[in-house]
């Protein structure tokens, strides 16, 4: 018996692995954005209060801050900031990608 509990948590923990990722999944919105610069591509998770995106071919993971208007997310250099369909991301205070549309809303 003991052998056979041996040899199946593996497969039990892979298994809560595998549905922890699923969840995960389930929970991100990716939002597709078209800015004056080039295309954006970003991944909302709202459970972990949080976006991604590559830039400067780098993932970069924001987590939300406050804001008096809109969505802001940072991490302590770049800011992503979105209201409505709209969004711009900051690097250091300075405008990198402005004027980003959301492609596709759904409303």
């Amino acid at each position: 018996m003991k052998k056979l509990l041996i040899a199946v948590i593996p497969f039990m923990l892979a298994g809560c692995s595998y549905y922890n990722q699923f969840v995960e999944r389930i929970q991100t919105d990716k939002l597709e954005y078209q800015c004056d610069e080039k295309p954006l591509t970003v991944n909302l998770n709202n459970s972990r209060e949080e976006v991604s995106f590559i830039y400067d071919n780098q993932l970069r993971t924001l987590k939300q801050g406050l804001s008096a208007s809109g969505a802001r997310y940072t991490d302590g250099v770049y800011v992503f900031w979105s209201k409505g369909d709209s969004a711009t991301v900051y690097k250091r205070d300075r405008i990198v990608l402005n004027n980003c549309q959301l492609q596709n809303p759904q409303r």
